[in-house]
């Protein structure tokens, strides 16, 4: 495990050029989450069905689906989502208002310094409106492409990272380290696979769990690695314990920590 430790803070470091100025939520029990995004999210039985279950597990009860919610657009960029429809609650049949929102924008957003401005100042908006309706808001760090999709591009983890954590520390909020949580799965494990291999974008059902992990862990604050979840047996237990383990040291290490 040392072995898997240091190599990720190799990698992680040569990124770091930017610190986050907010390592966690006033809130790491929330029972009311609305998730905005698009099929990078409910691809592969949908991440907040995962971390929904991963946080029952943490709770020790129940978390009530009628108010942990995901408002998904396929291949949507944040200025493609209505915030003011979706943080009236009751339009989305819950019976209560969000405790968090979580932002996932488009992998698009990052290509040029213009869409990269969009994504922020839709953000700022958003965010703004969030805070207004009485919740927190968090940014989910998007993964970058791998092959074979046309637009691989080895610098596009660094523009997704800067991108984020601007947003985040702009606004005082806290950032999700999914991107980078997968970069370092690949650089431990080449031979893994967390991206669908047809189209090097979507995440897979590895990639999926590993997100989910990461959103556990930044949420809660504590380790994924003391979750026995698996996806009802989907998920066999090398897979499993390696993803916790990334994930819970990409955590450990982007918000400067212990779990």
């Amino acid at each position: 495990m040392k072995t898997i430790l240091l190599s990720i803070l190799l990698f992680s470091n040569t990124l770091l050029s930017l610190d986050v100025n907010v390592k966690s939520l006033n809130n790491k029990t929330p029972e009311r989450v609305l998730y905005i995004g698009n099929s990078y999210l409910y691809y592969n039985d949908s991440l907040h069905n995962h971390v929904r279950r991963m946080l029952e597990e943490n709770y020790s009860k129940e978390v009530d689906t009628n108010n942990y919610k995901m408002v998904t657009i396929s291949g949507s960029r944040l200025i493609h989502h209505n915030i003011d429809h979706s943080l009236n609650y009751s339009n989305l049949g819950a019976e209560k208002s969000f405790e968090l929102v979580i932002l996932q924008g488009g992998s698009g957003e990052t290509n040029t310094p213009q869409e990269r401005k969009v994504f922020a100042n839709k953000a700022n908006e958003m965010i703004e409106k969030i805070h207004k309706a009485g919740a927190e808001a968090a940014l989910y760090m998007i993964h970058a492409y791998v092959e074979p999709h046309e637009n691989t591009n080895p610098k596009m983890i660094e523009d997704i990272k800067k991108m984020y954590i601007n947003v985040g520390n702009k606004n005082n909020i806290l950032v999700m380290p999914v991107g980078i949580a997968f970069e370092n799965a690949y650089h431990v494990n080449p031979n893994i696979k967390l991206h669908k291999e047809y189209d090097g974008s979507h995440p897979n059902l590895l990639g999926t769990y590993l997100a989910a992990c990461v959103v556990y862990a930044s949420i809660t604050q504590e380790s994924p690695m003391k979750i026995s979840y698996n996806y009802f047996n989907k998920i066999g237990d090398k897979d499993k314990n390696f993803l916790q383990r990334i994930a819970h040291e990409t955590v450990e290490d982007f918000y400067n920590i212990k779990l």
